[in-house]
């Protein structure tokens, strides 16, 4: 799965909706959700609205994130279709026997024709936007085709407006109104409150650690994007989820000085950087073996690269093996991963 998201073309794939960075759902009566008496409205990166008047029962998602949202908000019978499947074995236990069960439109971005031609009354997309990322993804339908063949279109907002965010991102609130507004378009807004609340506590917890850390004494802290290429990397901005999970665990952004989500940048930055941590920022090659496998190949590279062999983390083995979407996708997860990176870089302090 792509991890790297482009969204600044958010603005010209209108249609969509859904939460964080660009605004909330919202119901026409305090309390309501889809599956009860009360519409629920949602916006899109742009502030257009889309109203739920009861709960869809045929829901197709772009890639794993967004079905794995479902999933742990008990949502996923509802689930028709998917595209980026997760691989077998890449989510917990019972999620992954549900996952391996959802029909599968496309192993990548789900073909215009057959996403239109699914039945869905409701898509939910995790990026606002995959025309600027190549590798033949194809032409995304136009809200008008959405809208001629019944399908509501709505986004993972903290994803697919990240680059619209008009600052750093610093917290998971984006996230948690994803899955509060998913929620309340669903009808599991109980499980929903519970999601946030279990994320919450594990942040807090770790902002109760290591939260007052002077800015100069949080190790510099690079995320390694090898699965975007290694010719010229891919770095996380001040506008992606990433930053938050970095920043909420106590470490620096070695590009937090960057506007935007993503920024391709040369090698020689990242020198100048000279970051203390390097996160190996592999995607999911569905099992623990291959995961490994593609962990060992990215410290290899670093460390047989003579643009980055010199660099401190490199010479210090300073290594974390996390994968690139429970950083960079929306989720339950990216509290986790705040806890993982807390207990890395400032040992001791984080249970």
């Amino acid at each position: 799965m792509r991890s790297r998201v482009r969204c600044g073309t958010a603005a010209a794939v209108l249609g969509g909706l859904l939460l964080a960075g660009c605004g909330d759902a919202e119901t026409d009566s305090a309390g309501g959700s889809a599956a009860g008496a009360e519409p629920v409205t949602v916006t899109d990166c742009t502030g257009a609205k889309t109203t739920f008047s009861a709960a869809p029962e045929k829901i197709v998602t772009s890639n794993a994130s967004s079905l794995e949202l479902l999933l742990r908000l008990g949502a996923g019978d509802k689930v028709i279709g998917t595209g980026f499947p997760p691989g077998k074995g890449t989510l917990p236990a019972a999620l992954d026997t549900q996952a391996q069960k959802v029909p599968v439109l496309s192993d990548t971005v789900i073909p215009k024709e057959k996403l239109l031609g699914s039945g869905a009354d409701v898509y939910i997309d995790t990026f606002a936007s995959m025309d600027g990322m190549g590798g033949g993804m194809g032409d995304a339908p136009t809200e008008e085709e959405f809208k001629a063949a019944g399908i509501k279109h709505i986004y993972l907002k903290s994803t697919a407006c990240a680059a619209m965010a008009k600052g750093p991102v610093t917290d998971l609130t984006a996230v948690e109104d994803d899955i509060t507004s998913l929620g309340q378009v669903t009808g599991t807004s109980a499980e929903a409150k519970k999601l946030v609340a279990g994320m919450r506590a594990k942040v807090d917890a770790v902002q109760k650690a290591v939260g007052d850390t002077p800015e100069d004494e949080r190790p510099t802290y690079f995320f390694f994007d090898y699965d975007a290429g290694t010719k010229q990397p891919f770095v996380v901005c001040n506008r992606q989820v990433a930053h938050a999970v970095i920043t909420l665990a106590g470490a620096r952004n070695a590009f937090g000085d960057c506007d935007g989500d993503f920024k391709q940048v040369g090698w020689e930055d990242v020198i100048a950087k000279n970051p203390e941590w390097i996160q190996l920022g592999v995607r999911d090659r569905g099992s623990a073996d291959a995961n490994e496998k593609a962990f060992d190949e990215a410290e290899k590279w670093l460390k047989a690269n003579s643009a980055t062999k010199g660099l401190t983390a490199v010479k210090e083995d300073h290594f974390l093996r996390i994968g690139s979407e429970q950083t960079t996708i929306a989720g339950v997860e990216n509290a986790d991963t705040v806890e993982q990176i807390a207990q890395a870089v400032h040992p001791g302090k984080v249970d």
